[in-house]
């Protein structure tokens, strides 16, 4: 199965995905920053799926982030980031 993720334009610094929910408020902060950075990323709203998308949608997550919580941010498939760390992401992407 295949997630459908939206593209963000901007500079390429690698394969950067965000796992969001709609309602959250530190995800949208998280978008507003790699936008604000003109980094271009992927992002899906997790909350928005529905069944097996969902489900394996969740799945992922928990590969980066054992306890699946939002945002979720990876970079090149290697360095996972939860939660709104503005400095953290910046230095990543730097």
């Amino acid at each position: 199965m295949e997630l459908i993720f939206e593209l963000v334009k901007g500079k390429n610094k690698g394969d950067i995905k965000l796992y969001a929910l709609s309602t959250c408020a530190w995800c949208e902060k998280t978008k507003d920053l790699l936008k604000e950075l003109g980094i271009e990323f992927k992002f899906i709203y997790v909350d928005l799926l529905q069944g097996d998308t969902k489900q394996y949608a969740i799945d992922e997550v928990r590969k980066y982030n054992k306890n699946c919580s939002f945002p979720t941010l990876v970079i090149n498939n290697d360095k996972t980031i939860v939660g709104f760390k503005a400095t953290e992401i910046k230095e990543a992407l730097s």
